[in-house]
């Protein structure tokens, strides 16, 4: 079972960047993905960034690119996502999840996601 645990959430200033962290319990397997939903009150949980192992491809938001960057650490232990010039819109519970063996199409799909984190607050407010 694997587990994931976010960090790096907060109260930021409009304009302002955060760094979330996504630990992993373990890296079993070399094929999966690895990803960032988001979901604020009310709405549905959205696609915000993803990266797949091996490659180290990454897909993002359309309405993100430009201000939010994924990575990860060179021994896959970890994955984070840069966010920068943050908007009030970007309030959210950001979660970390992982799809095994993905295919393609469904990296941004969140029914295919397994494993998730507990979430991390992101609130944005001045």
């Amino acid at each position: 079972q694997v587990q994931l645990l976010e960090s790096g959430g907060g109260l930021v200033q409009p304009g302002g960047s955060l760094r979330l962290s996504c630990a992993a319990s373990e890296r079993t397997g070399n094929s999966y993905a690895m990803a960032w939903f988001r979901q604020a009150p009310g709405k549905e949980r959205e696609f915000v960034a993803a990266i797949r192992r091996p490659t180290g491809q990454t897909w993002y938001a359309d309405s993100l690119k430009g201000r939010f960057t994924m990575s990860r650490d060179n021994a896959w232990n970890a994955v984070y996502l840069q966010m920068n010039s943050l908007k009030p819109e970007d309030t959210a519970v950001y979660y970390c999840a992982r799809q095994s063996n993905p295919i393609a199409g469904t990296i941004r799909n969140r029914e295919r996601y397994a494993y998730w984190g507990q979430g991390t607050q992101v609130t944005v407010s001045s």
